[in-house]
């Protein structure tokens, strides 16, 4: 079959840049300093239109792997698979495609295989969709230690490269992202780039990712499904945990829940994310509750739904909500309506993965009192689950290309905390 096309006409491409620069400017009222260079990875010219590329891997349950990859031409949605490099005969899996569109956009062919039953701490190779092209990736460990690697709003600049670099380095378990992923911005070919960019690390660990304000593309007239191509392409397991919607969800790994909530969903008392109740450890949202720096203050995704879900998460005893949304790293204490309380969460955010907008490098003065540590540097976070009882939390900074860790601390599980029993 032809390989599908990715070229825009002038006109769409300038109408659609006309509308961004609108909403851009009415959207954001701060300056922020320049980025690194945009990078844009293409698919080589002598490349097999029926060979995978952007391919990636998430968690499915305890023991399943979705594996997720994109083709021009059509294939067999299917995956071979074994523990042995080079495998011969393995276990296959068939799963579904889709394809979208957006304006004049025509998406490659998207495939969705589920994998497994898989043991825990085993390396597999697999193969997607015939290619003779191999892939391998190591599964979550049975038990504790388990390390996260955090990083939010990554985009694909210089600095994401980089930071994608530290990363590489970190030997994580599960990568988050709580939103904010290839900052496409209704240019749908920047997620193609986006896919290839985090292959070599989206294909070796599960990603488990939710959804920010520059994946919503919505956009009147041209398009007016929110979340078309993230949905598209970053299918979560929304139904393993009971939810209605991949843009909240719950997973659990080795010992730790992690509710991935989304910040431009209704999340109102009545909602059906509301009602996603689950003993979780950590929470993920993208537009941040607490913030001292002078970006993004008062929007109502973070006022509101800081007043619609506060008490939930507090009586749910949350150890620590990770958000992204600004461009710099902030630590708090233990909050809990705005005040310091030893068993409300700690709340960090993160949104310094590397995105093209450049650092929110102003913050408030003076510093609340409730906030511990804040800077406005590029970088990542590392999350190691110790044991049932403790865990510890570094960030690294991406200061002069190499990832110095700039902000540290242990943390004991609010489950282990009897005076915050329920």
């Amino acid at each position: 079959m032809a390989a599908k096309g990715y070229c825009y006409s002038g006109l769409v491409m300038l109408t659609i840049l006309m509308i961004m620069a609108s909403w851009a400017s009415s959207v954001h009222s701060y300056h922020r300093p320049p980025a690194r260079n945009s990078v844009f990875l293409s698919v080589p010219q002598d490349s097999d239109p029926s060979s995978p590329q952007q391919v990636h891997i998430s968690l499915v349950g305890n023991d399943k792997m979705r594996i997720s990859w994109i083709t021009d031409d059509l294939v067999e949605s299917t995956v071979e698979y074994g523990t042995s490099a080079g495998f011969k005969a393995g276990t296959s899996a068939t799963g579904t495609y889709s394809t979208y569109k957006y304006a004049v956009y025509t998406s490659g062919y998207i495939y969705d295989v589920i994998i497994g039953p898989l043991k825990p701490s085993t390396t597999y190779f697999y193969r997607c969709g015939g290619s003779s092209q191999e892939f391998n990736f190591e599964t979550p460990p049975p038990q504790f230690p388990i390390k996260f690697a955090v990083v939010g709003d990554l985009g694909q600049t210089e600095w994401t490269q980089s930071t994608l670099d530290h990363v590489s380095k970190s030997n994580y378990d599960v990568l988050i992202l709580p939103g904010d992923l290839s900052y496409a911005d209704f240019d749908q070919p920047k997620w193609d780039s986006f896919g290839r960019l985090v292959e070599p690390l989206a294909s070796q660990r599960p990603w488990m990712v939710t959804q920010g304000n520059h994946d919503v593309e919505k956009m009147p007239v041209i398009h007016n499904t929110p979340f078309t191509a993230y949905n598209a392409r970053w299918k979560m397991p929304y139904a393993q945990s009971g939810s209605d919607s991949n843009l909240y969800y719950s997973f659990e790994v080795t010992g730790v829940h992690v509710v991935m909530l989304g910040s431009y969903t209704d999340f109102s008392s009545g909602s059906d994310q509301y009602q996603t109740r689950t003993p979780w450890l950590f929470v993920i949202i993208h537009a941040p509750w607490y913030n001292s720096n002078t970006a993004h203050q008062g929007e109502s995704e973070s006022v509101d739904m800081k007043a619609s879900m506060e008490d939930l998460i507090f009586g749910a005893h949350a150890d620590i909500v990770f958000a992204g949304h600004v461009h710099a790293y902030e630590r708090f204490t233990r909050v809990y309506k705005d005040q310091a309380n030893n068993c409300g969460p700690v709340y960090i955010n993160i949104g310094d993965g590397g995105n093209r907008e450049g650092l929110a490098s102003k913050y408030q003065y003076p510093q609340p009192s409730i906030s511990l540590f804040r800077e406005a540097s590029f970088g990542h976070g590392e999350l190691e689950v110790v044991n049932s009882t403790h865990t510890q939390w570094t960030w690294h900074r991406n200061d002069d290309d190499e990832a110095v860790v700039s902000d540290q601390v242990w943390l004991q599980s609010l489950a282990a905390n009897t005076g915050c029993s329920a």
